[in-house]
């Protein structure tokens, strides 16, 4: 194990934030640099439990005591071949995995849990720091030919994996550039999108090739991509977002927040300066309180809105772990992210009953009403109406299932009662030779388990073309998370 003491004589301490009156001026990450011997002290704090309940929070596997105890060591080299053996983008889930690892970790029983996530980061960063992040091509070629269509965590895994393994991969995406989601819908202060860009560079090395800005489905048919490869592999989310059709909703300013976030990309990294949806100095409401309001809140701010409100049907949560979500699953508590640092004006238990015009088809307010819980529904509170004014309004509540795009039914896929498309153990749909990895076939999700779906597809992918396979599988499709 690591400090036999530490978890008892070093407290959880995660890296300082930068400055929210410095930060918010750029897109830069919002944390400031950790010296590695801080990282060991917090490394330390991992006792070497009996049973390691951190292993299950994640989906991936981690072996997270093992690179824990390494970089303790200051065994660099070896830490990050372990973190390797069950992650293939640990710096895509060190920044933005709400870390399940951490709410399942035995010292977090009865004290602050280790700082799993920020070890995970810095391990892979002091990797690609030295040079250890080396292409890995490999040993043969089977000249059997896969098609990836979806460039997010999962469509990556499952390509890399795939690549690895021998295959001829070529990944799809109708966007402009690779990347699906860690590209447009993840705000440059969360990650930079030269962490996205690297990887990518060390996957077209190992031999996976990419085509960006092709609409498959519509540019190359179903039975297109049948005939030119011999499996599919479907990646392609659960981007049909949820709307809110109240009155009022055909008014100009209310978008959908994956309408607004690639434009405060495209800000951020210089490719527009005058972006289609820009928030400055105007009012905005954002309807939803998970992590992509969150995102929209941070790019407002960015933008230099004038006021920025966030708005949740739900109460607000206990700072505590509720007894409703005992250890080791994730609980449902209060949590502050960088950008409600920045600017937090969360308003809980609130319904929009109506988007209000101006006369001229322009957003000016929302009528809003409190809210409670009857009988298992959300009811107003009878006298609460009151309106909000608002120049724009961001729905972010969420996603419904993959859009039902051509291609679906020209590969003949079956969906499942909630809209996601049916498959098997193997990860394969009800068309063969079909494959389905991440929110596509699971459901909006995190993306530790898109990776791990992904990883987990790409094996089915396998023995569906080789008889067999060496490629861990780390979960079932019907796996679900430690959550109550």
């Amino acid at each position: 194990m690591a400090d036999p003491k530490g978890f008892l004589t070093t407290p959880r301490e995660l890296p300082k934030r930068r400055p929210v009156d410095v930060r918010i001026q750029d897109w830069h990450e919002v944390y400031e640099p950790q010296s590695f011997a801080h990282l060991q002290s917090q490394a330390g704090r991992c006792m070497d439990c009996g049973i390691p309940f951190c292993h299950q929070g994640c989906p991936l596997g981690n072996l997270i005591p093992e690179w824990n105890d390494l970089i303790w060591r200051g065994d660099k080299t070896e830490a990050i071949h372990r973190l390797h053996a069950t992650n293939n983008f640990p710096e895509f889930t060190g920044r933005l995995c709400p870390a399940p690892c951490e709410t399942a970790c035995v010292v977090g029983i009865n004290a602050d849990a280790v700082t799993i996530k920020q070890v995970e980061l810095r391990t892979i960063e002091e990797a690609f720091s030295a040079g250890d992040v080396k292409p890995l091509a490999p040993d043969r070629i089977t000249g059997k030919t896969v098609a990836v269509i979806g460039s997010g965590p999962a469509g990556l895994a499952a390509a890399q994996q795939l690549t690895r393994a021998g295959h001829t991969v070529v990944v799809y995406e109708r966007a402009d550039k690779i990347g699906g989601l860690l590209r447009y819908g993840i705000p440059e202060f969360k990650m930079e999108k030269n962490i996205l860009d690297r990887r990518l560079n060390q996957m077209e090395k190992e031999g996976t090739r990419f085509r960006p800005g092709v609409n498959v489905g519509e540019e190359i048919t179903g039975s297109q991509l049948r005939t030119k490869y011999d499996a599919i592999v479907l990646a392609i989310g659960a981007t049909q977002w949820r709307d809110l059709p109240i009155k009022g909703r055909e008014n100009k300013g209310v978008y959908q927040a994956m309408e607004f976030l690639p434009w405060g990309n495209k800000q951020a990294l210089g490719e527009t300066t005058n972006p289609d949806i820009s928030v400055t100095g105007k009012h905005v409401v954002i309807l939803g309180g998970g992590d992509t309001g969150a995102d929209c809140l941070g790019t407002s701010i960015r933008q230099g809105a004038a006021s920025v409100t966030q708005l949740e049907i739900m109460p607000r949560p206990s700072d505590e772990r509720p007894s409703t979500s005992p250890w080791p699953t994730y609980p449902m508590i209060y949590r502050v992210s960088s950008a409600h640092e920045e600017k937090d004006n969360r308003i809980f238990s609130v319904s929009t009953e109506e988007f209000i015009g101006d006369g001229e088809g322009n957003l000016k307010a929302l009528k809003i009403v409190e809210t409670k819980m009857v009988d298992g529904k959300f009811v107003p509170v009878p006298g609460t109406e009151r309106e909000l004014p608002a120049d724009f309004v961001f729905l972010a509540m969420g996603f419904t299932g993959p859009e039902k795009s051509p291609l679906l039914e020209q590969l003949e896929v079956e969906l499942d009662d909630r809209g996601n498309i049916k498959r098997n153990d193997k990860y394969e749909s009800t068309a063969e030779g079909v494959f389905i990895a991440g929110d596509a076939g699971r459901g909006q999700s995190l993306i530790v388990w898109a990776i791990a779906e992904g990883r987990s597809a790409a094996a089915g992918v396998d023995t569906y073309l080789e008889g067999e396979t060496q490629l861990p599988a780390p979960i079932e499709p019907t796996a679900r998370p430690l959550m109550v």
